[in-house]
């Protein structure tokens, strides 16, 4: 009985050996194949890989089908739009395209773009700003002191003051009710 428990220990040793083998095997295949997907070297095939090529215009025939869908319609005679953004910047468009759809509230502006510092665009665009930017130009008065458009009016009523006298001479008072007269009438 002892050989036969030898027999059966040497066999269970020897049938353990090559399920480990296997493994090393498959793994070395494994390993292989990862590496077989390079994409150049000497000896391995190439990988072809397909590139798909857009062009712009493909993009931009989707969004005017879309855009028409909408009824947008064109609106002539916009020479620039500027996006104010929260951190400075603007983006200036010149001579865009510009497209509306009242119905949906949608508006469609495509163009040339650039992006632009406030401070470069500031002297150009001060009449286009409204008084929403005061805030825009109180953040940037950190960097650099701009007048703001309190400050112009400010300044304005101080002239105003100073002139006040003079100012006065010039109009003439008012004589009559005009409510009264178009009432008889």
């Amino acid at each position: 009985m002892s050989s036969d428990q030898k027999t059966t220990t040497s066999i269970a040793s020897t049938d353990a050996a090559p399920v480990f083998q296997l493994n090393q095997k498959k793994l070395k295949e494994l390993a292989e194949n990862a590496n077989a997907i390079k994409i150049g070297g000497k000896g391995t095939a190439r990988r072809k890989k397909k590139i798909i090529h857009r062009p712009a215009n493909a993009d931009d025939k989707k969004l005017q089908s879309s855009l028409k869908k909408l009824a947008a319609n064109n609106i002539q005679g916009i020479e620039e739009v500027n996006m104010f953004k929260d951190n400075g910047e603007v983006i200036h468009f010149s001579n865009p395209k510009v497209q509306a759809s009242l119905s949906s509230n949608t508006f469609a502006i495509s163009g040339h773009s650039d992006t632009k510092s406030l401070q470069e665009m500031l002297p150009t665009i001060m009449s286009q700003m409204g008084m929403s930017t005061d805030n825009v130009l109180a953040s940037e008065a950190g960097r650099r002191k701009f007048p703001t458009h309190n400050d112009q009016q400010q300044s304005g009523n101080e002239q105003s003051e100073q002139t006040g006298a003079d100012a006065d001479d010039e109009v003439p008072d008012l004589v009559e009710n005009f409510d009264d007269v178009s009432n008889s009438k």
